[in-house]
């Protein structure tokens, strides 16, 4: 495969957050958000995430609150008209899954089919016991949640009885425009948990890999997975997230792990990911994320096209 072919396949996406402290430290608002969003879609980025938080503490002992995600994607589905609009992730222990499956297929119809559903089992346990949500049995409860998700969203049905979630001959209806519901992306690292996103998922989601060395070890063990539900590893996509700091932005990364340099230099670094298989790669850009930076990071899309 040529190196042009190999650009033009890897498709490029930008997470933002949406709690208190982010945008320069400044109380983030939906008309922010929004500007994001049709930013991304303007400079030709394929797709613009959002987290599932309730709460964070990125400052201790500071609580601080973050945004409902699917209320936000719903209303930016409603501004924007080309570019995917997911969650990254979405958490199945915040929401009944029956019920977490009729609001994708809701977002798909808003959205006209631009709606990716990620997929998580929560990883802080201070917003589930503050807001009544277990977190024991995580892997159980994603896998029993997926068994429900996955039916309902791809046939329209699904008839389960578990030990934390059930469904009595639960059927979705009506349906948005994709037919077979919005695509399933699944992110996790334990052996089990893979196992799981390899038996009902459209996607791997590897969180945060940052470099395509660490994503090679990440696609290693998903394929692993794969092999041991009996599934194709090449019928499941790869997807991938890693940090920017792009050059024009004055403040620093914050870390050292950023992919950084020049617009041809970060644009090299990032074709990397698509050499290795990754087929979109989500970018968090430090130390933030703004119009501005969207903006800058054109340049980098102008490059890899």
């Amino acid at each position: 495969m040529t190196q042009d072919r190999i650009r033009r396949r890897m498709k490029i996406g930008a997470f933002a957050r949406t709690g208190e402290r982010t945008l320069n430290e400044e109380h983030v608002r939906f008309s922010d958000i929004k500007g994001l969003a049709i930013a991304a879609e303007a400079v030709g980025l394929d797709s613009f995430w959002l987290p599932d938080h309730f709460v964070y503490r990125p400052h201790e002992p500071d609580q601080l609150g973050c945004w409902e995600v699917f209320t936000f994607l719903s209303a930016l589905a409603s501004v924007t008209s080309r570019i995917a609009l997911g969650t990254f992730v979405a958490a199945t222990s915040f929401r009944n899954p029956a019920l977490l499956a009729k609001m994708a297929d809701a977002l798909d119809e808003i959205s006209d089919g631009r709606f990716i559903l990620g997929l998580g089992a929560g990883n802080w346990e201070p917003e589930h016991t503050m807001f009544g949500y277990p977190f024991d049995h995580r892997a159980g409860r994603f896998a029993e949640a997926m068994e429900i998700i996955a039916p309902l969203l791809r046939a329209g049905m699904a008839n389960f009885h578990g030990k934390y979630y059930e469904a009595t001959e639960s059927v979705l209806r009506p349906r948005g425009p994709s037919p077979s519901g919005p695509p399933i992306w699944a992110g996790a690292r334990g052996e089990r948990m893979l196992r799981i996103i390899a038996g009902h998922a459209d996607a791997s989601i590897a969180i945060w890999p940052i470099t395509p060395a660490q994503m090679t070890a990440a696609r290693e063990k998903m394929v692993a997975a794969c092999q041991d539900v009996g599934r194709d590893p090449a019928t499941l996509a790869l997807t991938a997230g890693t940090f920017v700091h792009l050059p024009e932005n004055d403040r620093p990364a914050a870390d050292d792990k950023a992919i950084s340099g020049t617009y041809e230099e970060i644009a090299a670094q990032l074709q990397a990911f698509a050499a290795i298989g990754v087929q979109h790669l989500l970018v968090d850009f430090r130390p933030d994320i703004s119009v501005r930076t969207i903006e800058e990071f054109g340049h980098v899309l102008a490059i890899m096209t």
